[in-house]
């Protein structure tokens, strides 16, 4: 197990995870003068995640990944939004109208829920 800053205690019931597992800032970097930053692998991953992300089923024209993209989720909240590291959504084309680059997703416009979330 990885020595972390603080020990945790055991409980009876066990607390939970949100309270006891430690967050991004806790776990250790590649780089020991900054904890919790993005390593070097942050950039490759999304790359590697959309050429390798091929559904059968559709064309890559119909295939949209995004990366660090404010994916906006909820039509009540239109504020509300989260931005992975990446995603891919199936059934909707690569270009917004088939035309223009995607700036965010929305998915109350889009009408398609992203298929994948990493």
């Amino acid at each position: 197990m990885l020595p972390f800053k603080y020990l945790v205690p055991q409980t009876d019931p066990p607390r939970s995870p949100r309270e006891t597992l430690p967050t991004m800032y806790d776990l250790p970097s590649e780089d020991p003068e900054e904890p919790g930053l993005r390593d070097e692998f942050h950039d490759l991953q999304p790359q590697l995640l959309s050429l390798t992300f091929r559904p059968r089923n559709y064309p890559a024209s119909e295939i949209f990944s995004g990366t660090d993209m404010n994916l906006y989720y909820d039509v009540n909240h239109t504020l509300w939004h989260k931005r992975p590291d990446w995603f891919a959504v199936v059934g909707v084309p690569r270009l917004y109208d088939r035309s223009e680059l995607r700036m965010s997703y929305v998915t109350w416009q889009e009408g398609v829920n992203p298929f994948v979330i990493v």
